[in-house]
């Protein structure tokens, strides 16, 4: 085969691949918003989503639950992309605390339809999770105690008022007894990707959350310029309140499928 046949060969191939490419997005975004991966935040796991997962499925969604190795942002980020991977079409991302940290870098995955942030953090591209306390003072309820490793608990004796205050004394106790710590270095990694700039966005702001100042979630909600819902709730809200949670997944991928289709 001469150079000139072969190179024929080889770009026909690479359009091939690039055209069968964009037709499975196509295809993906064609369809309806069935699918929900939820992604949960630092001192927990998946299991909180329980009520969520329930009440999406009754719905007929297919809901998928992201278990955060807590590890750094990356470790998160790659975990969720991973789920998302295993999706069959478009998806509404949702996360909770930490975990909107780590929807707003994976969300940029093109099945991501839309993101919901519950009571949940939107850093930009170039910010820090930590930087967006900056301005605001922390609850005096919310107690992080850092390790020797730089891996952080909740406070033991604080842990109900501070983070589930609205849950059962068992639920709660449950909670704080099952901590998943975080690597606290991951506060201080800059995002690369800020997803809320190109998907649509929705926020569930938990009125009587102990762990953010209200205004901070306030300010980033308005800042992606988030569609609001204002629950009464800890900042456990995504265990304590989840039928709210889910009427807002519902609405956003109801929206976010007219949008796509």
């Amino acid at each position: 085969m001469t150079t000139k046949i072969r190179n024929v060969v080889v770009a026909a191939a690479a359009a091939t691949i690039a055209g069968a490419a964009q037709a499975q997005q196509a295809d993906v975004a064609s369809q309806p918003v069935r699918n929900v991966v939820l992604v949960h935040g630092a001192f927990a796991d998946g299991s909180g989503w329980r009520g969520v997962y329930d009440e999406l499925t009754a719905r007929g969604y297919r809901v998928s639950i992201v278990q955060n190795p807590l590890t750094s942002l990356a470790d998160d980020v790659a975990a969720t992309r991973r789920v998302l991977a295993r999706q069959d079409g478009p998806a509404i991302l949702v996360g909770h605390s930490w975990g909107g940290s780590v929807i707003t870098e994976a969300g940029t995955d093109p099945k991501v339809a839309g993101l919901v942030y519950v009571s949940a953090l939107s850093p930009d591209a170039g910010e820090t999770t930590a930087q967006q306390y900056e301005g605001f003072s922390g609850p005096p309820e919310f107690v992080i105690e850092t390790q020797a490793d730089g891996y952080g608990f909740i406070d033991l004796e604080k842990f109900k008022i501070g983070f589930a205050a609205d849950a059962s004394d068992a639920d709660a106790a449950f909670l704080r007894d099952s901590q998943v710590p975080i690597n606290m270095s991951a506060f201080a990694t800059k995002l690369e990707n800020a997803a809320w700039r190109t998907k649509p966005s929705w926020a569930v702001i938990a009125t009587e959350d102990k762990a953010f100042d209200g205004r901070m979630l306030r300010k980033m909600a308005e800042r992606i310029g988030a569609a609001v819902t204002d629950v009464r709730a800890s900042h456990a809200v995504f265990m304590t309140q989840p039928k709210v949670v889910a009427d807002v997944i519902d609405q956003a991928a109801q929206i976010a499928g007219r949008a796509v289709n």
